[in-house]
């Protein structure tokens, strides 16, 4: 892993010489987030559905404000910058996989640790992700089942390392600041960005390794695959509970 992490940080970093966005674009892209989930939530409670048992509202919540707080981040950098290429580093390069790979595994590793101590101290209801909560005690069809475990696995983590370690990210470095302050500040606040007060501390143990990867390749591919294979056992879980196969 040494050599790899020595080979991709010969690299130079693409020029952001037309980036015209910073904290304010991540601060927008955050605001579309929470309110496309406050409203979704006001329609739901509005229309009197069932927020706890309805598969429709589990799906529709659950991914669309990510989803579309992701896609508002490409549009800035279409519009304001050089596009997501360059602005949120999406080069692609099969060392970064490789490292998103091996820094994956070991946040498994370290998200399963992590969480039994969490659960411990909290009680295994409260060490509970949101989306665990939704899901709990529903039984989902067998298609909407499968979405929601492609949206956990693969969906989910693209949208949140364009937002976090890509589109805040940018916005740190555009200040003139380092590199290591950009990995702590996008790892803390990726970390409360998620609304789960109680998780907080957990979700902070998670993005570690995510954010290891974007700081030594310097880009975004390494992130987004060590996302990925973190989320993949808590998704797949997700799958056999939400069937009742669990």
């Amino acid at each position: 892993m040494i050599a790899s992490v020595r080979a991709v940080g010969r690299e130079p970093e693409p020029e952001r010489s037309g980036q015209r966005w910073g904290f304010g674009a991540f601060l927008l892209v955050e605001a579309v987030f929470v309110l496309t989930a406050v409203f979704i939530t006001a329609i739901a409670t509005t229309s009197g559905t069932d927020l706890g048992s309805s598969v429709t509202f589990v799906l529709v919540g659950s991914m669309v404000p990510t989803v579309l707080a992701a896609a508002v981040a490409v549009v800035i950098t279409l519009v304001r910058g050089n596009g997501p290429l360059v602005d949120l580093r999406l080069g692609w390069n099969w060392a970064d996989v490789k490292v998103g790979l091996k820094l994956g595994f070991l946040g498994l590793v370290l998200t399963y640790v992590a969480a039994l101590a969490w659960s411990k101290v909290v009680g295994d209801q409260n060490a509970t992700s949101a989306i665990g909560e939704l899901v709990d005690g529903t039984t989902f069809p067998v298609g909407a089942a499968i979405a929601m475990f492609v949206y956990v696995c693969f969906v989910g983590p693209v949208c949140e390392e364009l937002i976090y370690r890509g589109l805040l990210w940018g916005a740190i470095e555009r200040q003139g600041w380092s590199r290591w302050a950009a990995f702590i500040l996008s790892t803390l606040i990726f970390a409360a960005g998620h609304l789960e007060p109680l998780r907080t501390s957990l979700l902070i143990v998670i993005a570690i390794p995510l954010g290891i990867a974007r700081l030594i390749t310097r880009r975004l591919t390494a992130s987004v695959v060590a996302h990925v294979v973190n989320n993949f056992l808590p998704g797949l879980t997700l799958l056999l509970v939400s069937t009742g196969a669990m």
